[in-house]
Order: C-alpha cells, then structure tokens, then sequence
C-alpha cells in the first residue's frame, strides 16, 4: 500500500511541482511564511523575517518543518527546482507512509477487512495527493505525526512501562513543535488511556506524570524562546488574534481573507517592519477582542459557516459550477467522505466498539480551533486518516450471526 501510494503521488508530482516555482512575489507560494523563514535560516539570518522584508525574529511559525525546509534550502539552493523536488518528495513519502497507521488502526479496532480496505483508499485519497504535491507546509508531516500518536494511544491503552510513557509524552512533543494545534486532541487521547487503566485497577498517575514531564522538556525551550522574543509569554505560536480576523474579516467571500495579511498586503507589511512583531501582534489580538465583543452574532454566525465548510466544503449557497475548493465537484466528494466517516462512527457506536472511541473524541475536538479562526481543506487534513477508517468500518462491517 505504501509503495503504491508513493509512485502514485510521486507521478502526481511531475506534474505539479512547478507551481512552487511561479517567481512572482519573489517566489511566495514556495512555503509562503515558512518558506521565507527557511530562507532566512539558510543564509544565516536565523528564525526570523516570514515575509518578503526583514521584520526580525518570528514566533508565527512552528519550528519542525520550518528547519527541515532550511537545510533543503542550504542543500539544494533557495527556491530552486531542486528543493522543490526534494520537499514535495518528503511530503510524498510522509503521506504514503501514513497508510501504515491507518492500516493498523483500523485492524485493532475494526478488523482485517476494514484495515485492508482503508488502507487502499488512503492510498487514493485525493486531498491527501493533492495536498502533498501543491503545498510546502507541515501538513502531510502532521498528518502522519498524528496518526502515529493515535495508534500509539491503542498502543499504550494496555502498557505499564515507564519507558513506553516517557516515549508517549516526548512522541507529543515533537508533535507540538510540527503543529501546536495537534495539542487540542492529546487531554482527551491522555485522559482515555488513564481512564481505561483506572477500570482496570490500575492507577497510572505515576507513569502519566513522567510523560507529561518528558513532553514539558521538549516543547519548554520553544516556549522559552517565542516568550522571550516577544518580551512576554507565548504558547508556541504568538498570531491567534491575526488569525481570527482572517476568518472574520469585512470580506467573507471566502473562508480566509487572506489580503488582510503582511505577506500580501504592503501597508500592513510597513506597519509590522515600525512597530515589531511583538506589538504588532498585540494589536492583532486586541482587534480580535473587540470584533468579537462588538459583532458577536455576525461571529457566531461565521462560526456555524465554518463547521458547514469543514465538513461539506460548502462556503456559499448554492455552490458555483467550477472545479475549485467551492465549486459542486469538490463539495460533493468532499460531503460524501464525511457523511460516509459519519456513518462508520455511528456502526461503531451502535455496536459499543470501546476502542473506537477515542477516535470519535479526536474527530470531534481537533477542528475546534478552526471554527473559531478560519477554515481550510489542509487545517481538517491531519484527521482524514481517522474518517478513512471510519469508511472503511461503514463498507466493511459485518454483523456476526448469532448462534443457533
């Protein structure tokens, strides 16, 4: 399954790598801001600058993927054919790699019938080739990342070794460095694990407490970092509240407003270069504040926008007739996927599968953070493979005979 998804994607890519060398904007769509951080890392100017002028260092941007991009760029050259072949290469293979999880998962909760099933269809998920053959960013890495993290959960439901949760908490460190927003699904995934092991009789509070401590020393020297770039605490990342205005902006008609943003608007390009990150953000976040304070309905209402589109891909009504993220070819497919993942977790509800339902947890809180800023095909991503599974389960199942 690996291997085939892996020539399938890879033939994909010839086709479509030269849309990261398109040079206007001085080459922004290669990586957009983690791109332009790379590029600064690469020539020696550190983690700073994610737009086209220097603006200094950046908490904007997680760290993983951004230095796996810089040492391609020192390797392979800045913006070149080559790096992009390499980085749509290594998102190729993490996402054809994702089909191992996906397989496992699958045949400890469901069995081997839904486990070869949802394998092949990883293999020919379209969002998953496509993203991982037009976008440089973390995506397909956290897509796998994730998945990884979900069947280690199944994994450690039964474990009492240190070791293997020590292993647990510095796995979701990692994880936090790829892509913070992981982070909502791990108190449910954490708490699942001890709850289960608490019916058993065991109490696991020892254990969970050396994977929280492995976990705090991975991700303390990130936090520490972004904190003191910007003269005050910061969790990873310092732009919700640039974030939030993306989605909530006076022009909706599309899920993200993205001309509201330095990387393509210059005067606000020029306010951040005067000001610096740090207050530039600030005021970001204090707009933010007061959008929502002052229009809460109209907020409320886009919320409900973006849990339609996350799961229909439905933005506008009806949808237009062209073959972009809006258009009725993608919002059907798109629809179809989730109401197919819909039905497989209610087969397993009705059945009492107990190991399914941790998966149900993560599909349930990890677009969370999405509904409240903006939407995105590439922001659901990293849980496809758990709605695959959840396919697979719904076209699969078989309800055993009872005996006579």
């Amino acid at each position: 399954m690996a291997v085939a998804a892996l020539l399938l994607r890879l033939i994909v890519m010839g086709f479509a790598y030269k849309l990261q060398l398109d040079p206007s904007q001085d080459h922004w769509a290669f990586g957009w801001e983690t791109g332009r951080v790379a590029r600064s890392i690469a020539t020696g100017h550190g983690f700073s600058s994610p737009y086209s002028a220097p603006t200094g260092p950046t908490a904007l941007i997680p760290p993983i993927y951004t230095y796996l991009l810089a040492g391609v760029f020192k390797l392979f050259g800045i913006y070149t054919a080559a790096s992009a072949l390499v980085m749509l290469t290594l998102n190729n293979l993490f996402s054809s790699l994702t089909c191992l999880p996906v397989y496992s998962i699958a045949r400890r909760i469901f069995g081997i019938r839904s486990a070869v099933l949802a394998g092949w269809i990883w293999v020919f998920f379209p969002y998953s080739i496509a993203l991982s053959n037009t976008t440089v960013w973390e995506t397909s890495l956290t897509t796998m990342l994730f998945t990884l993290a979900v069947l280690a959960t199944l994994w450690l439901e039964n474990s009492r070794s240190i070791a293997a949760w020590a292993g647990y908490g510095l796995f979701w460190g990692f994880i936090a460095l790829a892509s913070p927003a992981a982070l909502s699904a791990l108190p449910f995934l954490g708490g699942w694990i001890w709850i289960r092991q608490w019916r058993r009789g065991s109490n696991r509070s020892g254990t969970a407490f050396v994977a929280s401590l492995c976990f705090f020393a991975v991700i303390a020297p990130w936090i520490w970092r972004c904190s003191r770039t910007y003269g005050h605490f910061v969790a990873f990342r310092g732009n919700l509240g640039m974030e939030i205005l993306v989605g909530n902006s006076d022009d909706t008609s599309h899920p993200s407003n993205f001309k509201i943003l330095p990387g393509t608007n210059p005067r606000e390009l020029e306010k951040l270069q005067q000001v610096g990150e740090s207050a530039y953000m600030t005021e970001k976040q204090q707009e933010a504040k007061r959008l929502v304070q002052q229009r809460p309905m109209r907020y409320a209402g886009l919320t409900l926008r973006r849990i339609l589109n996350t799961w229909t891909g439905i933005w506008e009504f009806p949808p237009p007739w062209n073959m972009d993220e809006s258009g009725w070819p993608n919002v059907l497919m798109y629809s179809f996927i989730s109401m197919s993942a819909f039905a497989g977790m209610f087969l397993a509800l009705r059945e009492r599968m107990d190991l399914a339902y941790p998966l149900i947890l993560v599909v349930l809180v990890f677009p969370a953070v999405y509904y409240l800023t903006h939407s995105d095909m590439g922001f659901r991503h990293p849980i496809d493979p758990i709605l695959v599974t959840f396919i697979a389960c719904g076209f699969s199942f078989r309800k055993k005979e009872s005996p006579i």
